[in-house]
This record gives C-alpha cells, structure tokens and sequence, in this order.
C-alpha cells in the first residue's frame, strides 16, 4: 500500500470527525471508494483545459457565451 492510499482505521476516523460514525464492516468500502474518488480527482487536475471558458460564460438553452464574461 502506498503512503497516498487510504487505509480503514483512518477512513473510520476521518469519518467520525466528521459526525459519520461507520460501523466495522464499512471501513473498508469507504477506504476503498475514497482512494477512487481521490484518483479520478487526480487525473482531472492534470487535463489542460488551455482556453476553456468556465460553464457560467455558456447560456445552456442557446449554447452560446455569454458576452458579458
């Protein structure tokens, strides 16, 4: 396991800091989809979105950019 993983006592923990109280036999499926989420996160802070304009400058019903951004 690699030092970035996350491991079940430490997802339980972080969990009930945060007033989520896991019972014993959801450790390790939070540890485990936490890691996933944490991955996917990761690759989509590398994508270069060079010149892209953030979703608010779109009117979603014209598709258009809104010309005031």
């Amino acid at each position: 396991m690699s030092s970035t993983e996350l491991i079940p006592p430490e997802a339980a923990r972080w969990a009930a800091r945060a007033g989520l109280p896991l019972p014993d036999d959801r450790h390790v499926a939070v540890a485990v989809t936490a890691d996933h989420i944490h991955s996917v996160v990761a690759v989509l802070r590398e994508l270069d979105f060079g010149n892209t304009p953030p979703a608010g400058a779109f009117r979603a019903q014209e598709g258009k950019r809104d010309a005031a951004v």
